[in-house]
């Protein structure tokens, strides 16, 4: 996550995954909230910046909706695999 430090991107990571499983009826631990939650923020990241959307470096909450949007868009994807 753009200009957070290892720490903010665990914590950040982990409210966004948390988020996201409770928005997308998903039972998973505090651990893969956490993963998905950092993925979805490097996710999110990619793909806001493909539409056009800047977000400012080292914003914790422009990065907590990046990894919520990622996390969510992941979540999406995984389900429809399954």
């Amino acid at each position: 996550m753009k200009g957070l430090s290892w720490l903010a991107a665990i914590i950040v990571g982990g409210f966004a995954g948390w988020i996201a499983s409770s928005i997308m009826g998903t039972d998973t631990g505090m651990i893969a909230n956490i993963v998905v939650g950092i993925v979805g923020g490097i996710v999110g990241n990619w793909l806001l910046g493909l539409a056009g959307v800047n977000l400012r470096a080292g914003s914790w909450l422009a990065q907590g909706i990046a990894a919520l949007f990622g996390a969510v868009f992941m979540i999406w994807v995984v389900q429809g695999l399954a």
